[in-house]
């Protein structure tokens, strides 16, 4: 995919979600989503073994405001409000989830579905909102 579709694709709000991606793709994705005056984060997952842990993460990336709950409801609220990063796109890369996604299959699924529940939240306002899972194929 070139990088004109690239944008296009990333600029379509309905298309959003949470997705898993090569990470040989990685870059080219931050490339078109930061073409796009996207806000682009990357949440570092490699120490995140826990619900905690993934939380501390995701509020540190994203710069969460103090009051952050610290929970799977906080999280939802957070990333459907987001209005302290105001943009008219979201790009968050969730790097080296595979521990995570082995080590703790239901609090992974969790975060992918609350994910997935702010991707379409933000969707039905016109603005995208990506979260990539940059994973090595074979």
């Amino acid at each position: 995919m070139n990088a004109v579709e690239l944008g296009a694709m990333l600029a379509d709000a309905s298309q959003a979600a949470a997705y898993f991606v090569d990470i040989h793709d990685r870059a080219a994705l931050v490339e078109s989503a930061t073409s796009l005056d996207f806000t682009v984060r990357a949440a570092d997952l490699e120490f995140a073994d826990d619900k905690a842990a993934v939380l501390d993460e995701l509020a540190a990336a994203l710069d969460f405001p103090p009051t952050f709950g610290g929970n799977w409801d906080a999280l939802a609220d957070s990333l459907g409000d987001l209005s302290w990063l105001p943009a008219p796109g979201y790009l968050l890369l969730l790097d080296h989830c595979a521990g995570l996604r082995e080590g703790a299959a239901d609090d992974f699924a969790t975060l992918l579905d609350i994910l997935d529940e702010a991707a379409r939240s933000h969707a039905r306002a016109g603005v995208p909102f990506w979260v990539l899972l940059p994973v090595s194929t074979p």
